[in-house]
């Protein structure tokens, strides 16, 4: 039986804005205008893609990160701190290595004050409750990972909050563990056992958004937004062959593979232009040919419906979604409504061999990543053809954080060396026209 949802508003978040200021009086936007309700009794997760914020947007409503701008209540509060009533559960274990299992779970209620009795029947209480009884005294190292992860969730659970938070809590686990867990945790939930009143989770998988939420938030990214909010109507426990289910998981992909509206592009051009500034999935020519020659064959024959794909891939949309974006920065391939489908450049790579698909792959860069095309103009004009990357990174930096920059011009460099477009020099940090032959 699912618990019910009431009209009782325990957290609202109202048009929160996350920057972080750089150089030359530029702003990293992280999140902008989000506007977010829970009531009680609902478990709502925030889908989207790595770098939209969500993660960023928990900890502003723990209480952990004051927003640039915007509202946060909680309960009808303005939240100005960490929260009493709001527990989180991590990606990673973050367990105290030197403390056992009992230790663990019983920290957060030692540093409420709580005193040592009532401490330990409640850490004994939340340890039972999600199937850990016997290992009170065993240490993390002695844990696989579903069960630190366990331990995790029962160290949130014991100082009975009212709302838990949850930033991909199953990701770092494998396929089978995350599937016990996520099925444990809802069976809880059903069954009335967990002491919370609502769950708000970030993941950045589609079918378990719809496996386990009531509601989804979707994001887009650069910056962060809540796009679209989709009502789950199914009851627990949910069947993933089910055709309901199923056809709800292709609505989300098609929703986040949509093409721009009129005024989504109207508002893109507005924007002021920040030359070869665009952020670059970190992604490797021999991934992008394979998916190229698996599309090409059969039975997709140039074009597959990307739920399915993910399936026989075995890829999360978090995975599959910036590959198939990728393709599409380079004219191989088109991404819309839930489907990915080769353009016939991507078939004439397909069809090419080594040496031609290098000459494709580079006409593709220069032509369509500006990166790429602005390191090799400047090595072309300098009279010693050679480049320092220092200049690309600056620039980045000026429009993205510097981990995002660095992972871009990385991945400028990875497709500039494939295409045989220039060298790079790791040592001195520069590029040049060195062993490469010339046009």
């Amino acid at each position: 039986m699912d618990q019910q949802v009431t009209t009782h508003t325990l957290l609202e978040v109202s048009h929160c804005r996350q920057a972080y200021p750089k150089e030359a009086n530029n702003e990293l936007i992280v999140l902008d205008d989000v506007n977010v309700r829970l009531f009680e009794g609902e478990i709502v997760g925030l889908l989207g893609r790595s770098g939209s914020g969500k993660s960023t947007l928990l900890r502003i409503i723990a209480g952990l990160l004051r927003p640039t701008s915007g509202d946060v209540t909680w309960q009808g509060k303005p939240v100005r701190g960490p929260v009493r009533g709001v527990a989180m559960v991590f990606q990673s274990f973050a367990l105290f290595p030197w403390l056992s299992v009992q230790e663990n779970v019983e920290i957060g209620l030692e540093a409420m004050g709580v005193s040592r009795s009532v401490r330990e029947t409640r850490a004994e209480e939340a340890i039972d409750l999600i199937g850990l009884g016997g290992y009170e005294s065993a240490y993390p190292k002695e844990l696989s990972g579903g069960m630190r992860q366990r331990v995790g969730l029962a160290r949130a659970l014991v100082t009975h909050p009212d709302l838990l938070l949850m930033d991909e809590p199953f990701s770092a686990l494998d396929v089978l563990t995350a599937e016990t867990l996520r099925t444990d945790l809802i069976d809880l939930w059903s069954e009335r056992k967990l002491p919370v009143k609502s769950i708000l989770m970030v993941t950045h998988n589609i079918e378990e958004a719809v496996l386990m939420c009531d509601r989804i938030l979707v994001f887009s990214s650069d910056p962060g937004r809540v796009a679209h909010e989709m009502t789950v109507p199914f009851a627990h426990p949910r069947n993933r062959l089910d055709p309901a289910f199923r056809q709800m998981v292709d609505d989300i992909y098609a929703v986040m593979t949509r093409r721009k509206t009129p005024a989504d592009l109207r508002a893109a051009a507005a924007k002021p232009t920040t030359g070869f500034a665009t952020p670059l999935h970190p992604i490797g020519t021999n991934l992008m040919s394979g998916l190229m020659e698996t599309l090409a064959a059969e039975p997709y024959n140039g074009r597959a419906d990307l739920p399915a794909l993910a399936a026989v891939l075995q890829y999360e949309a978090d995975e599959l979604l910036p590959l198939g974006e990728t393709l599409q920065l380079l004219h191989f391939a088109e991404l819309e409504e839930g489907d990915i489908r080769l353009t016939d450049q991507g078939r004439s790579f397909v069809h090419a061999d080594t040496d031609e698909r290098k000459k494709i792959f580079a006409e593709a860069a220069r032509s369509h990543v500006k990166l790429v095309a602005a390191i090799r103009q400047v090595i072309d004009e300098r009279w010693n053809h050679r480049a320092s990357a220092v200049r690309f990174r600056d620039e980045l930096e000026d429009h993205m954080s510097p981990e995002r920059a660095e992972e871009t011009l990385r991945t400028a460099i990875s497709w500039g060396r494939y295409a045989e477009l220039f060298s790079y020099d790791e040592e001195g940090q520069q590029f040049s026209l060195e062993d490469i032959e010339e046009e």
